[in-house]
């Protein structure tokens, strides 16, 4: 399978293929680093809107004493129970995943749902953060309570956003693994691209808005606004809109921009000729199902390239690019062409007195020859008629010297044959002449093929062929139509009246044979 340096948009999320163990690792990791920088960043927040954005009257000592006890406490509590609660909760939602086995489909579900409940769980810590610091400003100094329920929820909406995030980031290698067999429909159905931008441009950007807003009211309804406390309000209020606006819109865009990087740069594979590679789908909104897309779009080349390539040894590959291009018509024309023929000598003895194996055995090498040499001379191997063999040259495709080239590959493929395979002899025949190259058949079921004189010519060589020292003869006029330096290599042997015919075939033999 062709993969990625970082198959899940980041490297730091490891390799498709890691063990269990180092998915748990990275994940327990990632997500303790998650929560807990999520739940202090945010209690940055509140305390850098609490004193010095909103304005509401300077907090008494008991209410600093108050603060300084309960705000560390809060948080440490709130970090641990985060941590705690929510890699376990995790870790048990993901089990298959980290001991390596096939998930049913209620747990693949369960782990699609993991960053929603973290999400949920990090909402309901601060949730208890709101009604704990409200309470207390109510108690203690109920006029900064509407600025401090404010200031807690607006942080806690941007943790819950950037704790999403960051859990879906996380996870991204175990949602690949439930994503893998689960079919697009039985996917679970939450925010698409459209509605995630949205949400997070609240989150990121609304909600610091409205915290400026309630910044306005109150210092529309006080009297101890100055000049210079409303443009630190404006500075700090425009800062948090800056920052956490900005990192939570780029963790939103890296969630989008991860997954098309991944499908653009995995057709660029394609392109350069990379069928096999493949990619891991670990969204479950449109993205995913772009990925998953992807996927069956390679697999359908692959199969589609597998089809053409077993075509093409069936019918030869320039009838099978022909087929395809749209040219696969009943019919056929008058074309030039040199034919060779070639058939084993004694093949029906020869299986009688061999074990099968062997027979297939020199089958084999005998057919890997002849096919090799046609191939490596332009011709087309055009069938096989059981331990024979028909090529043409010159058709489908146009060979400018096509009886050069079959009487070169006849040399050849003689030689060889009586190196490579001298368990059996074979007769060689090649003619030329014209023949009507096309398909033959029906509509529903038709071959590529050449009927004409030449075809039989050489068939009616072959035969004679296998009486020759070398084992190969040729029709003169094939020597005479091919260039200077092969026509010298092959000498006139006569001439014989062939079978089924009333005028003599002059004949030439390889000048060596």
């Amino acid at each position: 399978m062709g993969d990625s340096p970082a198959p899940f948009g980041a490297r730091v999320l490891g390799p498709s293929h890691q063990s269990p163990r180092q998915l748990r690792l990275r994940v327990q990791v990632l997500l303790t680093v998650m929560l807990v920088s999520t739940n202090v960043v945010a209690a940055g927040i509140v305390f850098v809107i609490s004193f010095f954005v909103i304005p509401s009257p300077t907090p008494t000592t008991a209410t600093l004493v108050s603060l300084a006890i309960a705000v560390p406490t809060y948080v440490a509590v709130a970090v641990v129970i985060g941590v705690v609660v929510g890699t376990r909760l995790s870790l048990r939602a993901l089990r298959w995943a980290m001991e390596d086995r096939d998930p049913e489909r209620e747990q693949r579900l369960t782990a699609l749902r993991v960053p929603v409940r973290l999400t949920v769980l990090q909402g309901l810590l601060w949730l208890a953060a709101v009604l704990l610091f409200g309470t207390l400003a109510v108690v203690l100094q109920p006029e900064r309570t509407l600025g401090t329920v404010v200031t807690v929820a607006i942080a806690g909406l941007v943790a819950c956003g950037i704790a999403f995030l960051f859990a879906e980031f996380t996870l991204r290698p175990v949602a690949a693994r439930a994503l893998a067999d689960l079919p697009v429909r039985e996917r679970p159905r939450g925010a698409g691209v459209g509605g995630r931008m949205v949400i997070f441009w609240c989150l990121g950007t609304g909600a610091p808005v409205i915290g400026l807003g309630v910044a306005a009211v109150l210092a529309l309804v006080g009297d101890d606004m100055t000049l210079t406390r409303l443009a630190v309000t404006t500075l700090v209020i425009c800062g948090v809109v800056l920052v956490f606006g900005l990192l939570t819109t780029v963790l939103n865009a890296r969630s989008v921009v991860a997954p098309v990087v991944s499908v653009r740069d995995a057709l660029l594979d394609v392109e350069r000729g990379d069928l096999d590679r493949t990619l891991a789908v670990y969204d479950g909104t449109e993205l995913g199902s772009l990925q998953s897309g992807f996927n069956s779009m390679a697999r359908g080349l692959r199969e589609r390239e597998h089809l053409r390539d077993l075509f093409g040894r069936h019918v030869g590959h320039e009838v099978a690019a022909a087929a395809a291009a749209g040219q696969a018509e009943l019919g056929g024309e008058v074309r030039v062409v040199s034919v060779l023929f070639v058939d084993l000598v004694g093949s029906t003895t020869y299986a009688t007195e061999h074990d099968p194996a062997q027979v297939v055995g020199v089958l084999n090498r005998f057919f890997g020859v002849v096919v090799d040499e046609v191939d490596r001379h332009g011709g087309l191997v055009n069938k096989f008629i059981g331990d024979a063999v028909l090529a043409i040259f010159g058709a489908p495709v146009d060979h400018p010297d096509h009886a050069t080239a079959a009487l070169r590959a006849a040399r050849t493929m003689a030689a060889r044959l009586a190196e490579e395979v001298p368990e059996i002899g074979a007769g060689i025949g090649v003619a030329t002449g014209e023949a009507v190259a096309g398909n033959v058949g029906s509509r529903s079921r038709f071959e590529y093929t050449v009927i004409g004189d030449a075809v039989n010519t050489a068939a009616r060589l072959t035969d004679l062929a296998k009486r020759e020292p070398g084992c190969v003869l040729a029709t003169l006029a094939s020597v005479e139509a091919a260039d200077v330096d092969e026509a010298a290599r092959w000498r006139r042997h006569g001439s014989s009246v062939l079978r089924g015919r009333t005028s003599a075939t002059e004949t030439a033999v390889p000048s060596d044979g």
